[in-house]
C-alpha cells in the first residue's frame, strides 16, 4: 500500500475572521486540533504548516513554517513530506469537520491512477455575475479540502513555484488528471464567527450555546 502524508495547512492570518481561527477554542481543543486528529487518522503522517510565531507547536509528526501565501505554504509542507510518501493529501485547518471517509474516497482516487482527487458540493444558492447575467448552478461545485495528489504530481507543478487558490488548479493548468468525488456539506470552512457556532452544533452538540 503507497505511503500516504497529509499536509494540514494552518498558517492563514484569518483577516476575515478577525484573527487566527485555526487557533480558536472548538470544544476541548482547538479548530486545528480537529483537523489534525483526523488527518493522522487517515495517512502515514503528518506536516502541520503554522505561521512564524505561532502560538505552540501542532500534534503533527513535523511541523514547519509557511509562507506570505497559500501556495508558498503548500510547498513548506511539500519539503517536509519524506521522499517515500506516493500520495500527498492537502487539507485546510479551518475545515474541522472532514470525515475520515472524505479522506479515504478522494485517496482512493488516486491511487486508481488519478493525479488529484477533490471533494465537491453543489451550489444551492442563484449564482448571478456581477457584470448582470444567471449562471447555471448544475455545471458549477464548490470545492473543498481535503484533496489528494499523486506525491510526484504535486512536486513537479510546484517546482516553478506558482501560485494558485488551490492545488488541483495547478494539476489542471498543467494538463492533469483531476477526479471529483462527493463532498460533505457539513465540511465548512470556518471563515467568520458564525462558521465557528455552525461547526461547535456538528461536533460539539453537547456543548453549551
Amino acid at each position: 500500500m503507497s505511503a500516504v502524508w497529509v499536509i494540514v495547512v494552518a498558517a492563514g492570518s484569518g483577516s476575515r475572521f478577525g484573527g487566527a481561527k485555526q487557533y480558536e477554542p472548538l470544544g476541548d481543543r482547538r479548530v486545528m486540533d480537529w483537523s489534525l486528529a483526523t488527518a493522522a487518522e487517515a495517512g502515514d503522517g503528518v506536516v502541520a504548516v503554522v505561521a512564524e510565531g505561532a502560538p505552540d507547536e501542532a500534534a503533527a509528526a513535523a511541523t514547519v513554517v509557511g509562507g506570505a501565501t497559500r501556495s508558498e505554504s503548500v510547498r513548506a509542507g511539500l519539503a517536509a513530506v519524506p521522499p517515500t510518501a506516493e500520495v500527498v493529501v492537502v487539507h485546510d485547518a479551518a475545515r474541522p469537520a472532514a470525515s475520515i471517509e472524505l479522506y479515504a474516497a478522494v485517496i482512493a482516487a488516486v491511487r486508481r491512477g488519478a493525479d488529484a482527487a477533490v471533494p465537491g458540493v453543489a451550489l444551492t444558492d442563484t449564482i448571478r455575475r456581477r457584470d448582470g447575467g444567471l449562471v447555471d448552478r448544475d455545471t458549477l461545485v464548490a470545492v473543498q479540502t481535503p484533496q489528494a495528489f499523486a506525491a510526484d504530481r504535486l512536486r513537479e507543478v510546484h517546482a516553478d513555484r506558482p501560485e494558485a487558490t488551490d492545488d488541483a488548479s495547478l494539476i489542471d493548468a498543467a494538463g492533469g488528471t483531476v477526479v471529483l468525488v462527493e463532498g460533505e456539506a457539513h465540511n465548512r470552512k470556518i471563515t467568520t464567527p458564525d462558521d465557528l457556532v455552525v461547526a461547535a452544533a456538528l461536533l460539539v452538540p453537547d456543548a453549551p450555546r
